[in-house]
């Protein structure tokens, strides 16, 4: 293949880009940082306003305050080029059917074959909610979810740049 085929089929190639479900997100300040690092675009949408560096790979996507715009915002751009950062389980069932990688703010990635289980488990949850048992939150976020999570969304990353 000659260089020029190639620089052609570059021009072609989408950008990799980092998407944020952003309300409630505790590691912005990460994602700048790897994205910065990366040089890769990052849109923080949320229903709100929220403050974000003033860098030009860094934009707040502020969607209507009707259910799901943020979520709907979010799926609507994912696609195999895209990582997208959420907790929310069925937002990211819906990204990974679009292609995208998918990561918890935790750092555990979201998967094919990890999605099914994650969906059981927040309905049989919202069952036990619903009949009045008290369960706990999700655990406490740790130094180590943090460290998890930059480990993980560097090496998405690299994995979107390669392919």
């Amino acid at each position: 293949m000659s260089d020029e085929s190639t620089d052609r089929r570059q021009e072609r190639q989408p950008l990799p880009r980092i998407l944020v479900d952003a309300d409630a997100c505790p590691v912005k300040e990460e994602i700048y940082k790897v994205a910065l690092r990366h040089q890769v675009p990052v849109a923080i949408v949320s229903n709100s306003y929220l403050r974000t560096p003033d860098h030009p790979l860094v934009r707040c996507v502020v969607v209507s305050d009707s259910f799901d715009a943020a979520d709907d915002h979010i799926a609507e751009q994912a696609d195999g080029r895209a990582v997208v950062v959420t907790a929310d389980i069925l937002l990211a069932d819906r990204c990974l059917k679009a292609g995208a990688a998918v990561i918890a703010p935790n750092g555990k990635p979201f998967t094919e074959n990890s999605i099914g289980g994650a969906i059981a488990t927040r309905a049989i949850m919202a069952d036990l909610r619903a009949g009045g048992d008290q369960i706990g939150g999700p655990p406490a976020f740790t130094k180590a979810d943090r460290s998890r999570f930059l480990s993980t969304l560097h090496e998405a990353l690299e994995r979107l740049k390669r392919a």
